[in-house]
């Protein structure tokens, strides 16, 4: 009878050292920054900026939207002037700050939000989607594509870009790695940090700027072309720009980012552009979305992508 009691004993010694020698290699959390906690959180629940994280399925074109618009909880974030000219039927005026305290009365319907031009919006998503709405969706081109009384888009196109000086064929700005932002914030765990980054977001409002401010001083910001490499091979980019994309927490891109400087995101249209900025923006870095993207720069050599023309749909009022 003795033997097996010596067995039961030694198997006991045995799973309290291995528990113990785990335990020591446990991260200690208390050592971590603000940043780390905040990024290692949004890996672990999904919350990357890829397409199979944040930015999956976040945008849809009017004419999805037309004749299924009871589908979705519409959050226009408009002037209340301009949503009273025009809206979708069922819409509810939203200011930009209080979309994720709006997004309780939804009851289950996916959050749409609508702004001018789609670029605000984009801003909005990123919010709600890190506030526990994964499947929020921004209104591709906004309210311009709706109808085209409302059209903010073809004023704006332009060809400012082309024959600048500061528009080049080289080859982008060589990566190199910079230290993490220094996230400021009164939270002590990843939640509550997350909470209060959102709420910075909401109380900055969008992060724009002008195509011709990034050029003229394009040395005055860090920034980024949201390209694949072979559309930067075609088109050509802002001087000195880097191109980095993909833009991840898990492959550690984000570490190419200087956190000293202004960070300005450029895609097509400024809409994946204001994503990344809010993203950003939330992470601790001071982002900025160059307004209406390529097509605010090189419009008329733009093979894709570009702004073609407004919606018929029925304006409510």
């Amino acid at each position: 009878m003795k033997k097996p009691i010596s067995y039961l004993m030694l198997f006991a010694c045995i799973a309290l050292l291995f528990a113990s020698s785990c335990k020591k290699t446990e991260p200690d959390e208390g050592n971590l920054t603000s940043f780390q906690k905040l990024t290692d959180y949004l890996k672990v629940y999904n919350l990357d900026l890829t397409s199979e994280g944040i930015l999956k399925d976040w945008i849809i074109p009017a004419s999805d939207v037309n004749g299924n618009e009871s589908s979705y909880y519409i959050m226009d974030i408009r002037q209340s002037v301009d949503f009273n000219i025009c809206h979708i039927e069922g819409a509810h005026n939203v200011g930009f700050g209080n979309v994720v305290t709006e997004a309780a009365e939804a009851e289950g319907k996916t959050i749409l939000v609508a702004c001018y031009t789609g670029q605000g919006a984009a801003h909005a998503v990123i919010a709600l989607r890190l506030s526990g709405y994964p499947d929020a969706k921004s209104l591709k081109w906004g309210m311009s594509s709706w109808n085209s009384t409302l059209d903010k888009w073809t004023s704006n196109i332009s060809d400012t870009a082309i024959g600048h000086a500061n528009w080049t064929t080289d080859a982008t700005a060589t990566l190199v790695e910079f230290a993490e932002p220094n996230l400021i914030t009164s939270g002590t765990d990843a939640e509550s940090i997350l909470k209060e980054r959102v709420d910075t977001l909401l109380a900055k409002g969008f992060r724009g700027i002008a195509a011709v401010d990034v050029l003229g001083n394009y040395n005055n910001y860090f920034i980024n072309n949201y390209w694949a490499e072979a559309d930067v091979n075609t088109y050509g980019h802002i001087k000195d720009a880097y191109r980095i994309n993909p833009l991840t927490l898990l492959n550690g891109e984000y570490k190419y980012l200087d956190p000293s400087k202004t960070i300005v995101t450029y895609c097509w249209t400024g809409q994946t552009s204001s994503m990344v900025t809010a993203y950003l923006t939330v992470l601790g870095y001071d982002a900025k979305s160059l307004k209406f993207g390529a097509n605010g720069m090189i419009y008329n050599n733009l093979q894709s992508h570009k702004w073609t023309s407004s919606g018929t749909y029925n304006c409510a009022k």
